[in-house]
């Protein structure tokens, strides 16, 4: 069956703590036994499932969710379709695919970040929950690299920390471009001022022009510019080396343990009936194995994160946390920047 991808109306350490212990019962709790169809008992899926995408059409995450729609449809047994749904860094899709009814025909392709980062830069009280959500399955991961310009007279983190001041670059407010840099310039003690763009496309042309000291962008974003040797890489913020650079250390290999990146995961409204997810999880499996994915994936230099529901929490709830009490620890506000 042909996908059908279309754009809606309308608006992109290792501790559990006891918010984990919450967060992970709230994911068992709200899968219920039973169920299968909106029609109460008939065949899933009975329609053809949404995947919404949080962003206009084109970036990671639209590319990844294609990618899978285009061949989940054999495994699920029914039409998929692709709605792009952009607006408040996610939150817009969220909201509204999160209240609609759990019979697994709408899941949303979520980001880490909306969750773990943006939460350090707006006080948001109709902020979307984790236990608004089912966590069906973890998809991919995408590593952020430090890059200066390569007539820049940095040539390490080393030189960079010892500057007196920095300016750097960001992909926007509530990225883990921000964070990331913010946490390493305030563990290190170094004057640092955060200049904020619209992707990272433009700050991509800013670092390439000089108009900032340095940013910190997806790979995918800078990995041509590095190797046609117009930007200079000193770290991945990796949990280990990025196979595209595999020169360039972490983070923690310099001495600085900072680990962030971005992770993006499908999610159902709390409450999806067992038999669904796991339905929905199996298909989703056999759709990420096919080679057409993987190729998409290897092209957009994007990691796999094929994990569970279970660890889908269980990330989301460690990584919110942990930036919280660095931020709180360092006397970071994302806020202000």
């Amino acid at each position: 069956m042909r996908v059908l991808p279309r754009k809606a109306h309308g608006h992109a350490g290792a501790f559990l703590t006891a918010g984990t212990a919450l967060v992970l019962a709230a994911a068992s709790a709200c899968s219920v036994q039973g169920g299968g169809s909106d029609d109460g008992g008939g065949k899933y899926p009975s329609r053809a499932v949404e995947f919404t995408v949080p962003t206009e059409p084109g970036g990671s995450t639209d590319l990844i969710t294609r990618a899978l729609v285009k061949s989940i449809e054999k495994p699920l047994g029914g039409q998929a379709v692709v709605v792009n749904k952009p607006g408040a860094n996610g939150k817009i899709a969220g909201k509204d695919v999160f209240s609609s009814k759990p019979d697994g025909h709408r899941v949303a392709v979520m980001p880490q970040s909306l969750f773990a980062v943006g939460p350090l830069v707006v006080k948001d009280p109709d902020a979307i929950k984790l236990e608004d959500m089912t966590f069906v399955k973890g998809l991919s991961v995408e590593d952020y690299v430090l890059t200066v310009p390569a007539s820049s007279k940095v040539k390490s983190l080393k030189d960079l920390l010892g500057s007196k001041r920095v300016r750097y670059g960001t992909t926007g407010a509530g990225t883990g471009s921000q964070l990331s840099q913010a946490l390493l310039f305030g563990k290190a003690k170094v004057p640092s001022t955060a200049i904020p763009f619209d992707g990272g496309g433009p700050l991509v042309t800013a670092v390439l022009g000089g108009k900032v000291d340095v940013g910190a962008m997806h790979v995918a974003e800078v990995v041509k510019h590095i190797e046609a040797g117009k930007l200079r890489p000193l770290v991945v913020f990796a949990t280990k080396r990025v196979e595209a650079l595999p020169n360039v250390p972490t983070a923690t290999e310099s001495g600085h343990a900072i680990v962030v990146d971005q992770r993006r995961f499908v999610a159902a409204p709390a409450g999806l009936p067992d038999d669904v997810r796991d339905k929905l999880a199996g298909a989703i499996d056999k759709a990420v194995a096919s080679g057409e994915y993987g190729q998409v994936l290897k092209q957009s230099y994007i990691g796999r994160w094929e994990v569970d529901g279970t660890e889908v929490a269980r990330q989301l709830t460690k990584s919110r946390d942990d930036f919280a009490a660095m931020t709180k620890t360092l006397g970071i506000d994302l806020a202000a920047q």
